[in-house]
């Protein structure tokens, strides 16, 4: 009787193999090896193995995400991935790619659009004049990226001229967030500027109608505001900025008074 018979997921039941068909797996990856080193084959010696076991274990079913963060992830090998990503075509045009920065337990998570030229150029988010100003920002509700925030961005290289991410670039760094997301755990997330904002959110909605709003993203509290580059081009966004910070401090306050 095969002791499989009775599995209700097919999934788990293990591939069992005869021995020529091992031998025939191994000489197809020899072929593709050759071809793909120099186009010459190889000689090599005779393969030797053994038909599977009707007795084999089990396969393990995967494990869950939050499991394998558990187990292997940590903000530095994330980092480290960043560096060396090379999922959509933005990779081919970079400098550096931005990880982002800040503290490993941060009270907000700090969301931008993407790197521009200085961050480009130095590996490390909002370091130019808009940087700056987002310093300031963040140091009148006593926050700051050195001691409770961390900085990232939607996606990791810039774009070319600063234009906006396309969906694709965005795609293909959105898991990148997602990981900083379940490794930082913050209190609140800040999204600065329209393109964040519509694309975590999934909306074409203008940012003048998105921000100053508390939401929901995967769990965290949500607030958006004006980038600090809209604020550097027209300074009369200030005003509407500052309230946005203040709904973020004053919920920061809420939430530290709905712990026991």
């Amino acid at each position: 009787m095969n002791p499989y018979e009775n599995l209700q997921d097919k999934r788990l039941r293990p591939r069992l193999l005869k021995a020529e068909q091992k031998i025939c797996l191994a000489r197809l990856l020899d072929l593709a090896g050759d071809y793909l080193r120099d186009g010459y084959t190889y000689s090599r010696k005779s393969y030797t193995f053994t038909d599977d076991s009707q007795e084999a274990p089990l396969a393990e079913a995967a494990p869950d995400q939050a499991a394998l963060l558990s187990r292997a992830d940590s903000l530095e090998a994330l980092k480290v991935e960043i560096q060396h990503c090379q999922g959509c075509p933005l990779h081919t045009g970079r400098i550096h790619a931005v990880p982002g920065e800040g503290a490993s337990q941060p009270l907000v998570l700090v969301i931008g659009e993407g790197p521009g030229a200085d961050e480009d150029a130095s590996g490390r988010p909002f370091v130019g004049k808009a940087g700056q100003l987002l310093d300031r920002m963040l140091e009148a509700v006593d926050l700051s990226r050195e001691r409770n925030c961390f900085i990232a961005n939607v996606v990791k290289c810039r774009p070319p001229n600063n234009r906006d991410p396309l969906p694709e670039e965005i795609a293909a760094c959105a898991p990148f967030l997602d990981r900083q997301l379940a490794l930082l755990k913050p209190r609140m997330i800040l999204c600065v500027g329209r393109v964040a904002m519509q694309s975590l959110l999934h909306t074409d909605e203008g940012i003048g109608r998105l921000r100053g709003k508390l939401t929901v993203y995967k769990g965290f509290s949500l607030l958006g505001t004006y980038h600090p580059s809209a604020l550097l081009r027209d300074a009369s966004l200030k005003r509407a900025a500052w309230e946005d910070l203040k709904i973020l401090r004053d919920h920061l306050t809420a939430l530290d008074k709905q712990e026991p």
